[in-house]
């Protein structure tokens, strides 16, 4: 009912984005397919989830050269002009070294700049660049192309419980 219900919303798995793993996990039949029980551990699923969707980012975001938190970085600095390194690791959950690393990859790059904050001199904030803007515009397509990967597999009622499960570990 659930695959039927996907197929009436338009969604269908993308075949040309299955990456080799997907291709040999389909492939297995009978024994090698039988996780045992392990298969009642929901970390084990998250993990096996989280490397499925992990592959799929990378080989979209491969001619890019972004990772997922640095297109996180440079959505958040869009949405939020002159937002502070600071909030920025406290939004997306990175220790500072990791945020430093991150916001210095970027700079280099020429995808934001650096500013001292006018209410606090003591804060850096961040602006993208325009081409940190043109970078974030093709990397939302390929976000969309990737977030249509994923959501091809649930049906919307699905998708929108998948994310309040999900939040339930996360916050």
């Amino acid at each position: 009912m659930e695959a039927t219900e996907r197929q009436r919303s338009g969604h269908s798995a993308n075949v040309d984005c299955a990456s080799d793993a997907e291709t040999r996990a389909s492939a297995m039949t009978g024994d090698e397919a039988d996780l045992g029980a392990i298969d009642d551990i929901i970390g084990f699923h998250i993990r096996l989830a989280h490397g499925a969707t992990y592959r799929h980012f990378t080989e979209t975001f491969s001619e890019l050269g972004l990772t997922q938190k640095m297109v996180s970085v440079l959505w958040l600095i869009d949405d939020h002009p002159h937002i502070a390194q600071a909030d920025i690791g406290r939004r997306l959950q990175m220790d500072r070294a990791t945020t430093m690393a991150i916001i210095n990859r970027l700079e280099a790059r020429s995808l934001l700049v650096r500013g001292a904050s006018t209410l606090d001199r003591r804060r850096q904030t961040l602006t993208l660049t325009a081409t940190g803007h043109e970078a974030l515009i093709e990397a939302r397509r390929c976000i969309d192309e990737h977030e249509q990967w994923v959501r091809s597999r649930f049906t919307k009622r699905e998708a929108t419980l998948l994310i309040e499960l999900l939040r339930r570990i996360h916050e």
